[in-house]
């Protein structure tokens, strides 16, 4: 949902962002738990990774430096290519980013089924599609949001949530008690990615990214299917 300035939206609107926001962050916990067990890195959670880079410098870890540069590299990729594909006037489709994370999932697991894929290749594929899904949803109603970014998200919850009980004015509460629920709804899905990898990821093998796919094209398609632009 580039560029930010947009007009005030509409009550569907607002739904359709919570919605998209609450399954793509499900999503990227998701990843993110897969990233730690497969090959020990966050794949969405950059602070961590670059926790892990300074610490491994001054200690020459260099097997940890390599992974970490790569993925933070490859998710500021995404995140510029994501940006661009929404800026880009040229470019009718609202769900492309979709398509292209969908798309790049669907070839690693297939690939990774017959071959054996290095730690490197694989986070550099993963971090990027993260990137690209950072971009698709930037905001519910007048709250910015950050699908990938959970420090961020309970940041902005604790400040909605200190202003509500703060304020006298019955709109302001409106609002800041609504931009809450929105981010606690958020971080839950995090959450709820997180807590369903281990319980899958015994029966999925290497067709564990089928998951994350399976609920991105359904967004896609839902998308495709409404009205309500992005």
């Amino acid at each position: 949902m580039l560029p930010e300035a947009k007009a005030s939206l509409s009550a569907e609107q607002i739904r359709l962002h919570e919605r998209l926001a609450i399954l793509l962050a499900f999503v990227a916990g998701y990843m993110d738990a897969t990233g730690i067990i497969k090959w020990k890195t966050y794949v969405s959670f950059m602070s961590g990774n670059t926790t892990q880079l300074g610490t491994s410098l001054s200690s020459g870890k260099w097997g940890i430096i390599m992974t970490s540069v790569t993925v933070i590299g490859c998710f500021l990729l995404g995140i510029y290519a994501g940006t661009c594909l929404a800026v880009w006037k040229k470019c009718k489709s609202k769900t492309i980013s979709f398509y292209l994370v969908i798309f790049l999932l669907i070839i690693y697991s297939v690939v990774s089924y017959y071959h054996q894929i290095p730690a490197i290749p694989s986070i550099a594929i993963i971090g990027f599609s993260m990137g690209i899904m950072n971009t698709i949803v930037t905001s519910v109603g007048n709250q910015k949001v950050n699908t990938d970014f959970v420090t961020g998200t309970l940041n902005s919850l604790a400040k909605n949530t200190a202003l509500f009980s703060m304020t006298n004015d019955q709109e302001e509460r409106k609002m800041y008690g609504s931009n809450a629920i929105h981010l606690l709804l958020l971080w839950l899905g995090f959450l709820s990615g997180a807590f369903v990898l281990p319980l899958v990821i015994s029966s999925l093998g290497s067709w564990i990214l089928l998951f994350p796919v399976l609920i991105l094209l359904i967004c896609a398609v839902w998308i495709n299917k409404s009205a309500i632009p992005i």
